[in-house]
């Protein structure tokens, strides 16, 4: 797995039209390597390892059925 870098000292605006290149880049990605980008920066963002996600709480949430 292509592990990715975060560089926490870069921060760039971008002018709208400018964008449209980053979308093409990601759609030219395959579908499996854009959840890959996308689990490391949620691992980045909510501070866990990439390999081993929290668990979900589950008596935190109820299932209900709606009549």
């Amino acid at each position: 797995m292509n592990e990715y870098k975060l560089d926490r000292t870069v921060f760039k605006m971008y002018h709208t039209k400018d964008g449209t290149n980053n979308y093409r880049y990601w759609k030219s990605q395959s579908f499996e390597e854009r959840l890959r980008a996308a689990n490391y920066l949620n691992s980045v963002a909510y501070n866990f390892p990439v390999n081993d996600p929290p668990k979900l709480d589950r008596t935190y949430f109820k299932m209900r059925f709606r009549k």
